[in-house]
């Protein structure tokens, strides 16, 4: 893979589900990760603007060759009834060049609670909401943000891995940028 789009929590959004998709259009990359949450606000979140699961799930489908997806706390047996692609794995690791990637939506193993990872390995999470990067002394944590609903004065957020490079950018502006 030379390029991939990593986004997490779109939350049934239509509204931002198509900011995603124009991205993903503007970019081309050869996979979309996605962390989880797709369609369900949860009960501890608001709804976000343009909450149309029906939508989301026809946007999704739309694009399914291209994903790859894991289960976030907000997905359910019933969501997969509805999609055309696989989202009830709680993780999946990913070699991207020569780094691995574990990739999942952070409810379970995250920062403060990773899985068992080598020198070297990269935890990529969404669940939080919030855009970071963090080095710790065996591995790295990386988190592109919500799609949808952003926390912690963050913005509309997703990521990009490119020649071993992953890149955050503002979902509204198309605008790279490094988190806090």
């Amino acid at each position: 893979m030379k390029k991939v789009l990593i986004a997490s929590d779109i939350h049934g959004s239509a509204y931002y589900c198509g900011w995603l998709l124009d991205r993903i259009e503007e970019h081309q990359p050869d996979r979309i990760v996605l962390l989880g949450d797709l369609l369900y606000h949860g009960p501890r979140n608001d709804l976000p603007k343009g909450y149309e699961p029906k939508d989301v799930i026809s946007m999704l489908n739309g694009i399914r060759d291209k994903l790859l997806c894991v289960r976030g706390n907000c997905d359910t047996e019933v969501d997969q009834m509805v999609l055309n692609f696989p989202i009830l794995a709680d993780y999946a690791v990913l070699m991207l060049g020569d780094q691995t990637v574990y990739i999942t939506h952070g409810h379970h193993y995250n920062e403060q609670n990773p899985p068992a990872l080598a020198q070297g390995d990269v935890l990529l999470c969404g669940h939080t909401h919030v855009p970071c990067r963090h080095e710790h002394e065996t591995f790295t944590y990386l988190n592109p943000g919500s799609i949808s609903i952003p926390k912690d004065d963050s913005h509309p957020s997703y990521m990009l891995w490119e020649n071993g490079v992953f890149t955050w950018y503002d979902l509204m502006t198309g605008q790279s940028y490094i988190p806090d």
